[in-house]
This record gives structure tokens, sequence and C-alpha cells, in this order.
């Protein structure tokens, strides 16, 4: 690190090392090179004076990239790719006449992209998977344990703990869902040439143009793609860089989401992401145990977000067969997307292995609320003793303003059990108004909704990713 120069704080602080490296220039042009050579195979094997000798040297050379000399070519010419073709005719000196042949820019600058994108996909959902993991196992764990619900964050009904984890999962269900779409269905560029038409190809092959659909297969079956795009300009669809950034912008949300959630729970001291041992809250406060990685989730997960529109934008400007405005602006936002979204997954994955639940403050607040969301069921105890419906209504009503006025006014603790237990006209007596509270009748079906949801749509997702250990494949 130059501390003179400035360096994307993706890189010094927030994205992964994996993530890093699939848009690192070391892989763009190794890529490059890969698809140089797979072009030189594909051409030899269908007849072009191609020697094993020629490809055998690109091989050997396709990682010892002389970024250097790349650099002070480009510098001369003013194009990065014939620059790249110099550097790698240099080290290859045999495979020089036939690198890049028939070929324009996009073969490589593009089809490059297409893999770094599915690569950059893949990484994330094995991320997103393990961050599911930890969420499944805190959920069930959970499943049980009442909690306040809330609308409008007021209190309602009572939920547990585990359930609500399971709205979080959902979410990402669907973006894991979202994202394994959005990978297989990316298509190679292929080998289209100028304008699309192939016609250089074509060329080539004196006119064969079975033998220009075969060049483009076997391309993209060295290159690991079932499918190319069956039509194109010169570039790829910009409508492909759209779809993935949509994804990404998904997850965002989610994870934004589900932070936001945390930071109120940690408002409410019920549940908090992991504290280290040395950890500083705050350089003032010492006592303070701000929930930053949450708001950090929140920050990054906002920008992600936002580079979304910018892809539709950028496929919608495209004009014709292809201009070059899309270029600088994609070195952007493409790889600050993905290196966005990979940070948000890594902090996820890391507060989610590590959530604290504080049960006593938990217990604490249902006692305060619950008497108020108890008083239907109250009021129908009441009737089956032998009380008039009505009368015991408007009792528990006027007591219930009395109760929360107490609250709120003169900072009592909830004092309605009480209050209605000494009314003479609430046929219950403080004994039987208690054991109507239990939390566990006011969960519902909480804990069976948790069961079901995991073992019928999580689990069966979780079995198609790859994840090393079940607190998280990720090291964070």
């Amino acid at each position: 690190m130059n501390p003179q120069n400035y360096e994307s704080p993706f890189k010094e602080r927030y994205a992964s090392a994996e993530m890093l490296s699939l848009f690192s220039p070391q892989n763009k042009f190794t890529l490059w090179r890969k698809l140089w050579i797979a072009l030189a195979e594909a051409e030899k094997e269908l007849g072009l004076p191609i020697t094993d000798g020629q490809i055998n040297q690109m091989k050997e050379k396709a990682s010892d990239i002389d970024f250097a000399c790349a650099r002070e070519m480009e510098k001369e010419f003013r194009h990065d790719v014939m620059a790249h073709v110099y550097a790698y005719g240099k080290a290859a000196p045999l495979a020089k006449p036939i690198i890049h042949l028939g070929a324009t820019s996009c073969f490589v600058g593009d089809n490059a992209d297409i893999i770094i994108m599915r690569d950059a996909l893949n990484l994330l959902r094995k991320k997103v998977g393990a961050f599911i993991a930890n969420l499944t196992d805190f959920a069930l764990k959970y499943k049980n344990l009442p909690t306040l619900g809330f609308t409008h964050f007021q209190p309602a009904q009572l939920t547990t703990v585990g359930k609500r984890a399971t709205l979080w999962l959902f979410d990402l269900f669907m973006d894991l869902e979202t994202l394994t779409t959005v990978q297989e269905r990316l298509m190679l560029l292929g080998s289209k040439g100028a304008t699309g038409t192939q016609a250089s190809f074509l060329e080539l092959f004196n006119g064969n143009h079975n033998a220009v659909k075969a060049l483009e297969a076997s391309i993209a079956r060295k290159l690991g793609f079932s499918r190319v795009q069956p039509v194109s300009g010169q570039t790829y669809s910009r409508k492909q860089d759209a779809l993935a950034l949509d994804c990404l912008a998904h997850l965002a949300d989610s994870a934004h989401k589900f932070s936001s959630d945390i930071r109120l729970l940690a408002h409410l001291k019920e549940v908090e992401e992991p504290f280290e041992k040395n950890q500083i809250g705050s350089s003032a406060m010492a006592y303070k145990r701000n929930p930053m990685r949450s708001e950090r989730v929140c920050s990054i997960a906002r920008f992600v977000i936002s580079l979304a529109s910018n892809a539709h934008y950028t496929h919608a400007n495209q004009w014709f067969e292809r201009t070059l405005d899309d270029s600088a602006n994609r070195r952007l936002a493409v790889s600050e997307a993905f290196l966005g979204a990979d940070s948000i997954a890594e902090l996820c994955i890391s507060i989610s292995n590590g959530l604290v639940v504080n049960e006593k403050v938990i217990e604490k607040h249902i006692s305060e609320e619950l008497p108020f969301i108890a008083t239907e069921n109250i009021i129908m105890q009441s009737v089956l003793k032998g009380g008039d419906r009505q009368q015991i209504h408007e009792i528990i009503r006027q007591r219930s303003l009395e109760a929360a006025r107490r609250v709120k006014k003169e900072g009592e603790s909830n004092p309605l059990l009480s209050i209605l237990a000494e009314d003479p006209d609430v046929p219950l007596s403080e004994g039987e108004i208690i054991s109507i509270l239990a939390p566990e009748k006011f969960i519902g079906r909480s804990a069976e909704q948790t069961e079901e949801f995991i073992r019928d749509y999580i689990n069966p997702a979780l079995t198609k990713i790859e994840i090393s250990e079940r607190e998280g494949a990720v090291k964070v």
C-alpha cells in the first residue's frame, strides 16, 4: 500500500481476498490469454495452419504477464487489447502471428467479463449459503423463545426469536434462487466479430458457416459455457450486466433489512451482534456497544443498491451494434458492485455467526406489554366464568388506559394485572389472570412454521451449494 495514492476502500477494508482476486488485473489478463489460447486451439482443430508449438508456448506464458510492457504499449497504441496482444507476442514469439486471429477487442474483453461475473456469482452463492446456514441454526435454536412482535415498531402480538429469523431467511432464500438463476443464464459473447456478424471468421474459413458455428461452440466448451449469445452486436448485451447487478441489489436490500432489525434490537438490548473483548464502541463514551458491523452493512448496501440503476442506464444508452460510453462506467460499476456485495456477505456471516440473545431482557419487555396484549383472552375467560362481555370489555378498556397512563407518566411497571385482580366486577383471581398470561400461549404456530420452512425450503436449497462448515464456510 502506498499511502500517497488513493486505493478503493473495498481493497483496503471491506472485500475478501477471493473477490479482489477475481477482479484483479492478473486474473483479467490471464483470462484474456486463456481466451486467445481457446481461440487458437479451436481454429487449429478446424483446419487453420496453427501449430502445437505455437499453442504450447501460449500456454507456457498464460499467466506470465509483463505488465510494464503492456502499460508502455498502451501509452503508444492508446488501445489496451493491442497492448496486451503485443506483450503476449513478445512473451510467446512463436505464436505472435496467430494471437487474436480473426477476433475483435470484445472477444477477450467481454468474454473475460462474463467469466469473471460467473465466478463472482458462484462465490457469492457460497457466502450467502454460509449466511443462511448460520441463521438456520439460530432460528432452530430460538424457535420456541417468545418475544414481542412489532408492527409500526409498536408492540403487537408475540412471535418467537426463531420465527423472526425466518423472515430474514426467506428474503435470503429468494436471493439465493435469483443468484443461481442469473449465474446459470449468463451467456458467453462467443466469437462474433466487429459488428456481431462473424464476417471475419467466415472469411478465415472460406465461407464455411458450419466451421464458424463450430468454432464458437468449441471456444464456449473450453471456457466452461454451454451457451453463447445467439445474436449480438460487437458486445454482449449489457442487459446481462443489469440482471447481475439487480440480483446483487436484491441481496443488498435483504442484508440491509436484516442489519436494520439487528440495530433496532440492539437498541432494545434484546439481540446484539458479536462484540469482541477489546472492541471499542466509542472514543468518548467507553460504555457504548455500537452495532458497527450492522451499520456498515447498511452503509455498503445502499451503495450496491444504487449501482443497479447505473447498469440499466448503461444498457439503455447502447447505440446500434456498439458505443464506447459504457467502457469506463462498467470498469467502475460492475467491479464495485460485486466487491460491495462480497463485503456485505462477509459482514453478515460474521454477525450471524455470533448473535447474542438477552433472554431476560426479552422476558422483561414481554411482561411489560403482555397484560395489554392478553386483554381479549382475559375478556373471554371472564365471560366463561359468568361475566357480561360488554361490561368486562368496558372495565378492561378503562383499566388499560389507566395502567398505560401510570406506565407513561409515572414510570411504573405495568400495573394492569393487579388493577384487574382487585376489581370486584372482574370474576378472575390474580392467579387465574397470571395463568392466562403464559407467553407460550401467545406465539401461535411460530415454532411449527420455523421447522416447516427450514425443512421444506432452506435445507433443500443448502444442499445445492458448497458450504464447507456449518457455522460459515467463509473465514472473516
